[in-house]
């Protein structure tokens, strides 16, 4: 590659990772998340990788210096968390380079053993939120959305086909878990919850993936959905991929910690795709006991001065966490007014880049 700095060669790395469909703006906080996610000799690799797989024999054609040391070297990135390495059945093992999200943000964290790379990159990233990560984040489209819990809809016969998560993960062929990588970083900052970890849900590559790689563990469909029926008890929000007919992973977000949500919230940025339901409050059976509002993790609902709960329909993401505890049942989803499907492949991609990355 020739003779380059070390600031420079980093900062050619952010610009490459900053083409991937959520990308890496460059910033200060960036530069030191890549000093302790990739060596020089790693980033160098990286610079040449692609975001689509790639057996060994055609990384080595593209980086042939490297060719001798290349197996050893894409093994240890997998393992690091900044390559995505899967091999199927009767078929060569492929690489590629992992974008920041579902990527190398969240891979350091997944196994959920303290260490000091992950205490070092907790408030890396994010202060990196506050550099221009959270506009990416959110750059014209949102890169996730939210997926109601079915039985807080007033009329269960309005579940879209595309929120029938049930369902959907009947299609799935493999399942695995690992841990919330945003209570972790919020933990090392001394912000951390009382939430449960162990539920940050991957699915069929992904999946074999983090198990592969020592980050997460398989489990059964059968766990996995208990998994998310105790989610919906704790008041965690479903969130998956903002993609019709795709889904590699199901996050379980808390208000208090999640970078999506926090960053919503606090930034005032459109980062997660709201349901295509609201809460809605039957003022004649509410309490006022304000459940629903301890529950809400955006703010969304309040008590006003007639002790009845009233709902912000702009801040509500039909998450319907706020639903399952009410103790009159007073608050549950109905459908929004204008309802959208997701976008497929090809829409959210040409949304992602209709403006320059930068």
């Amino acid at each position: 590659m020739g003779d380059i700095d070390k600031k420079t060669l980093y900062e050619n790395l952010a610009r490459h990772l900053h083409q991937g469909v959520i990308g890496a703006p460059l910033s200060p906080s960036l530069l030191k998340i890549l000093e302790i996610m990739f060596t020089e000799e790693e980033a160098e690799v990286a610079l040449r990788l692609p975001f689509e797989n790639k057996t060994l024999g055609e990384i080595e054609r593209l980086i042939p210096d490297k060719a001798p040391r290349l197996e050893n070297i894409l093994s240890a990135m997998a393992k690091n968390g900044t390559v995505f390495t899967l091999q199927k059945p009767g078929k060569k093992r492929v690489y590629r380079l992992l974008p920041t999200v579902v990527g190398f943000a969240e891979a350091p964290f997944w196994p959920g053993v303290p260490s000091e790379k992950a205490r070092k990159l907790a408030p890396l990233w994010i202060q990196y939120r506050n550099e221009g990560f959270g506009e990416e984040l959110s750059r014209n489209i949102p890169a996730v959305r939210v997926i109601p819990i079915d039985r807080s809809l007033r009329n269960s016969s309005e579940i879209l086909p595309f929120d029938r998560i049930r369902e959907k993960m009947k299609t799935v062929k493999y399942f695995a878990v690992s841990k919330c990588p945003c209570r972790q970083m919020m933990a090392y900052e001394g912000k951390g919850c009382s939430h449960s970890l162990e539920n940050c849900l991957h699915f069929n590559d992904m999946g074999r993936y983090v198990v592969e790689q020592g980050m997460g563990r398989e489990i059964s469909m059968e766990e996995a959905v208990r998994i998310l029926e105790e989610a919906d008890g704790e008041g965690l929000v479903h969130t998956v991929e903002n993609l019709d007919g795709f889904m590699s992973m199901i996050c379980n977000c808390c208000g208090c910690c999640c970078v999506f949500l926090q960053t919503q919230k606090k930034m005032n940025l459109r980062m997660i795709s709201s349901s295509n339901y609201v809460s809605k409050v039957d003022s004649e059976s509410c309490a006022g006991c304000g459940t629903c509002c301890r529950r809400c993790p955006m703010d969304a609902v309040a008590v006003d001065d007639s002790g009845t709960a009233k709902v912000d329909a702009e801040r509500c993401i039909g998450c319907g966490v706020c639903a399952p505890t009410c103790p009159t049942g007073a608050i549950a989803l109905v459908l929004r007014q204008d309802v959208s499907a997701p976008p497929d492949v090809g829409e959210f991609l040409a949304k992602r880049y209709l403006a320059p990355a930068g």
